[in-house]
């Protein structure tokens, strides 16, 4: 079964969609629209989630890239180690979740806060969980993958024992056994704008594939500044204002890369584009990419790190490695893994330095700058100019001062205000002088 796309050229590019009847159906239909690539899909049904590696090897070369109904069949494929493709696969998480539990609710046998749920990972049903007020103290995970049989044992035995209300599940062939075993079950089903952005990225991995020079580039941006922690709690207001900046300084970057720009959380993007348009604006992955710009526009320090990979998964596994490699190392070297995991730009050995003479500690900058403004009822604002003179430094090491307030939680670059004259508009920054204790006015 094959989807042709109507008034348009024959695709050399396909796409194998695996999983169980009703969702490849569902797959297929939706395949009708419109993907970065012309492509064709061809089904590749199953009854139980074990034989999805079976139908991987009866693909073989004819396509391009796998497209997963769901994490389990994947995960299968992937341990029995038949997958000479890229793949990817339809995520269950978030909205296929919430929409599960909406149909408990509405419900009046079930109580979503009494269930069992296999396959997803805790963090993904507590954040599920949390958006919708709900607690977890009552919800049951079984997180590993397992055949149809062993997960139905699982929900069943809660279910029995009174536990649980409802049994929640990823795999098509478990929410067959329990029906028959008289189990109340929910399936976790995929959402429509799920199956779009996955047959989305099944495409751009397979014509990556078929190009080596343009396979899939996932790029980590974190933002240290962002982090919450006990010694640096930063308003909301704030954070959301910066993120909104940051966000919009990335989706420009991002545009001149042809890439997509997800957050992930409240302090990191994902960047997803191809090697050679990453190449184009790293120098050869010799800049880190966004850094300069950002800490330019935003007064932000960045940390950046990029991967390559066999599949989506691998690239990102990659990029968050070369992102914790660049947190832990003080050279920008290194902070891209090709397929393999291997630097692109090995770090050169350096003899050690002098270490440089100690810089005033960021409370002390903070003090000395109160000082100069005196006591105010309004809150304490300056900017590189201001700062350099009541330091008595230039401009430029007066936003480098600035900066590192930034980064200890003393200060918060405010958005910049966008100005009619030409040339960088200015920043300010408000200072935290309540870090300075309670004798900041003395």
């Amino acid at each position: 079964m094959t989807v042709p796309r109507a008034g348009a050229v024959t695709p050399d590019l396909t796409i194998g969609v695996v999983g169980p009847h009703d969702l490849v159906e569902r797959v297929m239909l939706m395949g009708h629209g419109p993907t970065p690539v012309p492509s064709r899909l061809v089904a590749a049904a199953y009854r139980d989630e074990q034989e999805a590696a079976d139908k991987v090897v009866r693909l073989g070369g004819g396509v391009d890239v796998c497209l997963f109904a769901s994490p389990v069949p994947y995960d299968f494929a992937r341990k029995a180690g038949v997958l000479t493709m890229p793949a990817t696969y339809v995520p269950l998480n978030g909205a296929a979740l919430q929409g599960a539990l909406l149909r408990a609710s509405l419900d009046e046998r079930f109580d979503p806060g009494r269930v069992s749920i296999d396959v997803l990972g805790r963090a993904e049903v507590e954040e599920a969980y949390s958006e919708i007020n709900l607690g977890t103290e009552q919800v049951h995970l079984r997180e590993e993958a397992a055949g149809p049989g062993t997960l139905a044992a699982f929900h069943e035995r809660l279910w029995r024992r009174g536990a649980t209300t409802v049994a929640m599940t990823c795999v098509h062939a478990t929410a067959e056994r329990m029906e028959l075993a008289g189990v109340p079950t929910i399936r976790v089903r995929p959402t429509g704008a799920a199956i779009r952005s996955s047959l989305q990225t099944a495409a751009l991995l397979g014509a990556h594939h078929r190009l080596e020079e343009s396979q899939l580039v996932v790029v980590l941006v974190d933002v240290p500044t962002l982090r919450e922690t006990p010694r640096r709690v930063t308003p909301r207001y704030w954070r959301d204002e910066l993120k909104l900046a940051l966000h919009r300084v990335l989706l420009q970057e991002a545009h001149r890369m042809n890439a997509s720009v997800w957050p992930l959380d409240d302090h990191s993007y994902l960047v997803i584009a191809t090697r050679g348009s990453v190449t184009g604006v790293t120098e050869g992955f010799r800049t880190p990419p966004f850094v300069e710009r950002v800490r330019e526009e935003l007064g932000l320090a960045i940390e950046v790190g990029i991967g390559m990979g066999r599949t989506a998964h691998e690239a990102e596994s990659h990029a968050r490695a070369a992102l914790a490699r660049s947190q832990s190392s003080q050279r920008a070297q290194g902070f891209a893994l090709d397929r393999d995991g291997r630097a692109l730009v090995p770090a050169p050995r350096q003899p050690p330095r002098a270490q440089p003479p100690t810089k005033p500690k960021g409370l002390e900058i903070l003090a000395r700058l109160a000082d100069k403004l005196g006591d105010q009822d309004q809150p304490l604002i300056v900017d590189a100019e201001n700062a350099g003179k009541m330091l008595g430094v230039t401009p430029r090491t007066a936003r480098r001062l600035l900066r590192t307030l930034v980064e200890e939680g003393l200060a918060w670059p405010l958005p910049p205000n966008r100005t009619p004259q030409p040339g960088r508009p200015r920043q300010l920054y408000r200072l935290i002088v309540e870090k300075l204790g309670p004798k900041a006015g003395a």
